[in-house]
């Protein structure tokens, strides 16, 4: 398997991503894995129509873009080889067993295996949404730190303690008896007496026509990582929650223009981000519009295609880039069945966090 990755030394996703592959090629000798940094080759990203990173062919085929972790990387290769994953027990019962590697996973974690407990913690990746984060202000006693310097601080924490890591695994399901058993895609199970979710959010997608389809070619959700790529064009940004306009504020001082597309009649942001978004001349905004479509040319975003919701009338807006901001989606896929969620797809639980 012959790899080409894209990548921009802007990007906090790409190394991680460069790094699993290039793991991948030193534990096996027939993976190899080339990285490109986009800005020193723009003939390579025209050819290949790179508008977001990190991007990674396989042979000449695009194989995957955007942040994808070591476990899908995993199955992703699993499936295409059509590799068997086999049932085993590699762990004796374990007490507790954490589902998610963010704050409250890790927590979890640590507060059960003080107790004395045989504690398992599963994660795709350490840190969750907080490892996404590039600079954190808001944490108590730390005046400014980084997501990358809290997840390696939350990391040792728990590896100080002996807590099992399982970590690049997916739970597929959970069966429940009178001991759980935990199942990983890879088809490792873990029994355990008892099971802790935290297993947080992803992005949330808009669902409309155009989206998919331009996932790496105009449509991204990094402003931070994909932003760069978009200099002095015009771009979009849909959402106007306090992560929409805080990408509006970061992508004004690389895009030519920012128009901001919010479904409600106002901003649910706060007011001092409005404010500073407002104040900046290259920054538009509509409220109460609906997105429905996302149109391209030569393989490329065009526009945005919105729905005025006060007069019906449709409209098309040009530009580059599309960076959706519109919320996250709770990852409880494997929990169907399982135990009682909501219409989000929230876990129902009673006054003491409990199932």
């Amino acid at each position: 398997l012959n790899f080409m990755t894209f990548i921009s030394l802007s990007c906090h996703n790409c190394p991680d991503v460069i790094q699993a592959l290039n793991k991948f090629c030193l534990l096996n000798e027939k993976f190899t894995n080339e990285m490109i940094d986009g800005a020193l080759f723009p003939e390579l990203v025209e050819n290949y129509d790179v508008q977001s990173v990190p991007l990674v062919y396989l042979d000449e085929a695009l194989f995957a873009g955007g942040k994808i972790s070591v476990a899908n990387l995993i199955e992703k290769i699993q499936a295409m080889c059509d590799a068997p994953t086999e049932s085993r027990k590699e762990l004796p019962t374990q007490d507790v067993t954490v589902v998610g590697g963010g704050p409250a996973g890790i927590s979890a974690a640590i507060y059960a295996v003080r107790k004395g407990l045989k504690v398992t913690l599963i994660c795709e990746e350490l840190g969750g949404q907080v490892k996404e984060t590039l600079g954190i202000e808001n944490f108590i006693s730390v005046n400014y730190t980084t997501g990358d310097k809290l997840t390696l601080s939350m990391a040792e924490h728990l590896t100080s303690y002996g807590v099992t890591l399982r970590e690049n695994s997916r739970v597929a399901q959970i069966e429940q008896d009178h001991l759980k058993s935990v199942i990983l895609a890879s088809g490792e199970i873990v029994e355990t007496r008892s099971v802790v979710i935290a297993s947080g959010a992803k992005w949330r997608e808009l669902g409309v026509p155009g989206e998919k389809e331009n996932l790496g070619t105009g449509v991204a959700y990094c402003p931070h990582c994909d932003g760069p790529f978009y200099k002095d064009k015009s771009v979009a940004v849909i959402g106007g929650g306090n992560s929409g306009i805080e990408a509006s504020i970061d992508l004004a001082g690389i895009a030519s223009s920012v128009k901001v597309f919010e479904f409600l009649p106002e901003l649910k942001a706060d007011e001092i981000l409005v404010k500073r978004a407002l104040e900046m001349s290259n920054v538009s905004i509509e409220t109460n519009v609906a997105v429905q479509s996302i149109l391209s040319e030569s393989g490329k975003v065009s526009a945005i295609r919105y729905l005025e919701r006060d007069t019906l009338e449709e409209k098309d807006y040009s530009v580059s880039g599309i960076f959706v901001q519109i919320g996250l989606l709770p990852n409880t896929d494997f929990l169907n069945g399982v135990v009682e969620l909501n219409r989000h797809g929230e876990i129902i639980i009673d006054d003491a966090g409990a199932t």
